[in-house]
């Protein structure tokens, strides 16, 4: 699952609805900014979701809000909208998977002459 800044090249915003606004705000208290501010911040962690995706594309997002909040968002691409369609609390693995990608990535940034 490797760090893709240039993943989001083409989007223009967010697309909404009100059921999921208000499901990810009452079951995982995570609020439409919280996700927006997810894609924002750098370094973010996507990787598709094979299991998910029978009847759309859908990827997920590893990252962190402005108040330093680690989340998990699953999304969709709905032509140059990002379609949040839940968003949650990084649970333990999924953060070390962020923080070994983090690493990995830092690693590779300081020793460039490294085979990846």
């Amino acid at each position: 699952m490797p760090l893709l800044a240039e993943f989001f090249e083409g989007l223009t915003g967010f697309a909404w609805d009100a059921g999921n606004t208000d499901k990810v705000q009452e079951r995982h208290g995570v609020s439409p900014a919280e996700c927006e501010q997810l894609f924002l911040n750098r370094p973010v962690l996507i990787a598709g979701d094979v299991r998910h995706s029978s009847r759309e594309v859908r990827y997920y997002a590893f990252g962190f809000t402005d108040q330093a909040r680690f989340l998990t968002v699953v999304f969709t691409l709905r032509g140059a909208l990002l379609r949040v369609v839940s968003a949650r609390p990084m649970s333990r693995r999924e953060r070390s998977i962020y923080d070994d990608a983090k690493a990995a990535r830092a690693e590779a940034e300081a020793n460039p002459d490294l085979p990846v």
